[in-house]
């Protein structure tokens, strides 16, 4: 596992390529993903341990899946993702764990994250429609899950797996006395 200031730095990396490859400044990516501007100055510097909601909001605006603001710019294109080399993060807020399974920077339209989720925790992302789109496969590997999407809401157990597209407010919460854990498959679409 990488530590904290590792990981921050590629994100900031990330954002910063990213923004830059879009031509936007703080301003207008402030404007496009409802993040502060002072948020997004900190985070492009790595000052700061962004929250996955902040992360989901600025994945969003710069039209890429989450998972790729831990991509390491510099990296070569590899097919294999070495489990030493796989990036993992803790959400500040909720304490929940995620790590990057697929290959960084490997042209796909699919990503896989492995996530271990505390008992008793919730995480809401605020999401709406994104352009282009992305789709949702969530696993749930051990313990259990309540997933709410828009105004629908399943309680998942080990074995289950839903499928929804990331265009609506969502939440996470684990309802159990202990971890969570599950796999997320996330499918970007092709712009039409």
């Amino acid at each position: 596992m990488k530590d904290d200031s590792t990981v921050n730095e590629r994100i900031a990396q990330q954002v910063r390529l990213l923004r830059s490859e879009r031509g936007l400044s703080l301003d207008a990516l402030s404007t496009q993903c409802g993040v502060s501007r002072s948020m997004l100055s900190l985070i492009e510097r790595g000052e700061t341990s962004p929250t996955a909601v902040v992360l989901d909001k600025l994945a969003a605006g710069l039209g890429v899946p989450l998972a790729s603001l831990f991509d390491d710019p510099a990296r070569k294109d590899e097919p294999v993702s070495r489990h030493a080399d796989q990036v993992t993060w803790q959400d500040p807020h909720s304490g929940y764990l995620r790590r990057n399974i697929s290959p960084e920077g490997f042209q796909s339209p699919t990503r896989i994250v492995d996530v271990t989720f505390p008992a008793r925790t919730r995480v809401t992302y605020e999401a709406g429609p994104r352009t282009p789109a992305v789709l949702q496969q969530i696993w749930i590997l051990e313990g259990r899950m309540e997933i709410v999407y828009g105004s629908e809401s399943w309680l998942l157990e080990a074995g289950d797996c839903l499928a929804i597209p990331l265009d609506a407010p969502n939440s996470f919460h684990n309802p159990g006395d202990v971890p969570a854990r599950y796999a997320v498959v996330l499918t970007t679409l092709a712009r039409s």
